[in-house]
C-alpha cells in the first residue's frame, strides 16, 4: 500500500444526495455536526479549485433539493440529476463527467454512507480510480451502519478521510498558496481551531 498524497492537481471532488429531505434522516452523528463538515468540505473545493461534480436522486420528491451551502458556494459545479439510479455510478453522464474532470483520485461524500457513498466508492475503485470516503461530511441512519459501511469500502481498499485530513493532505506546506484561506475554513468550522486563532490574536493583541 502506498502513501500518494492528495494535491490540488490530481484529485476531484464528488458530492453525491448531499440533499435536504436526505440529510433530516442523519442520526450518526448530529445534524450540525454533519451540516458543518459539509460546508467545509465544499469550501475547500472553492479554495484548491477542486473539479467538482455533484449529484442528486428525486430532487423534486421526497429527497428534496441540493443544500444550498452547495449550490452557493459552488455555482458553477454540474449538477447530475438522476431519473432513478440508486448507485450514480450506474448513470453515465454522471460517469463521464467524472472521467472529464481527467483526475484518478476521488474525494466522495454524501448521504447515506453505506448506500450514495459506499456504492459509488466501491464501483469507482473497480473502474481503477483511487477512492477517498469523507466520512464526517457524510451520514446515515445510525452510528453501527456507518461503521459497517466504512468496513466494507475499506476492505475494498477505499481510504476512510475527514475533511480537516483531506484539507490538510491537499494544503501540504502552510507556506504553499491557500494557507490562509485554509486556516479561515479550519478556523471558522474547527471550533477548536477557531479559539486557537482567537487566542493567538489576543495575545498578539496584548503584547503590542
Amino acid at each position: 500500500m502506498s502513501y500518494d498524497r492528495l494535491t490540488a492537481d490530481n484529485a476531484a471532488l464528488l458530492l453525491i444526495d448531499h440533499q435536504t429531505g436526505l440529510s433530516n434522516g442523519i442520526q450518526d452523528q448530529s445534524v450540525p455536526e454533519y451540516m458543518t463538515a459539509v460546508a467545509a468540505l465544499v469550501k475547500l473545493g472553492k479554495t484548491f479549485s477542486l473539479p467538482t461534480i455533484a449529484t442528486t436522486s428525486a430532487g423534486d420528491g421526497p429527497n428534496g433539493p441540493l443544500l444550498p451551502i452547495i449550490s452557493n458556494t459552488l455555482p458553477d459545479a454540474p449538477v447530475i440529476h438522476r431519473p432513478g439510479e440508486i448507485n450514480a455510478w450506474d448513470n453515465s453522464e454522471f460517469v463521464e463527467a467524472v472521467r472529464k474532470t481527467g483526475r484518478k483520485k476521488l474525494i466522495v461524500a454524501g448521504v447515506s454512507t453505506e448506500v450514495c457513498v459506499a456504492f459509488v466508492a466501491l464501483s469507482a475503485i473497480r473502474a481503477g480510480y483511487e477512492v477517498y470516503a469523507v466520512i464526517d461530511a457524510s451520514g446515515t441512519w445510525n452510528k453501527l451502519v456507518q461503521e459497517v459501511a466504512v468496513t466494507r469500502m475499506a476492505q475494498a481498499g477505499v481510504v476512510p478521510m475527514t475533511w480537516v485530513a483531506v484539507g490538510a493532505e491537499l494544503q501540504g506546506d502552510w507556506r504553499n498558496p491557500h494557507g490562509q484561506e485554509l486556516g479561515a475554513v479550519m478556523g471558522e468550522h474547527l471550533p477548536f481551531y477557531g479559539n486557537l486563532i482567537g487566542s493567538f490574536r489576543a495575545t498578539k493583541a496584548g503584547a503590542q
